[in-house]
């Protein structure tokens, strides 16, 4: 077994991983009861997908121009994935589909004194 073939073997398995995540991520869209479970379910495993897919890609093509491409295709992603859903998360609570009380919004600063009970 040479280099290049213990290369393929590695981007088969980003492939497969990733796609496992993929899919993971579809599931949990179909099956989470809420707006907040499902875009959790959207955006966590769905950009390691991604990222597990464009490596495989990149590790089974190996040319530059296809490699470099993949990189800014990968960046894009991590870039406007987070941010769609957080506009979807800020419009499901202005539009009254995700209640107050299940959001949380940390430890304000009068509760971080130790004197505070």
């Amino acid at each position: 077994m040479n280099f290049y073939d213990v290369l393929d073997v590695l981007g088969l398995i980003c492939l497969l991983l990733g796609a496992m995540l993929c899919v993971a991520a579809a599931i949990g869209l179909l099956r989470f009861p809420d707006l907040l479970t499902r875009m959790h379910a959207g955006t966590k495993p769905q950009i390691l997908g991604v990222i597990l897919v464009m490596l495989g890609v990149g590790l089974r093509t190996r040319s530059g121009l296809d490699v470099g491409m993949l990189v800014l295709i990968t960046l894009f992603q991590m870039l406007t994935i987070p941010a769609a859903a957080h506009m979807v998360g800020r419009a499901g609570f202005r539009t009254g589909q995700i209640a107050p009380t299940d959001i949380h919004l940390g430890r304000r600063e009068h509760d971080q004194s130790p004197d505070h009970h």
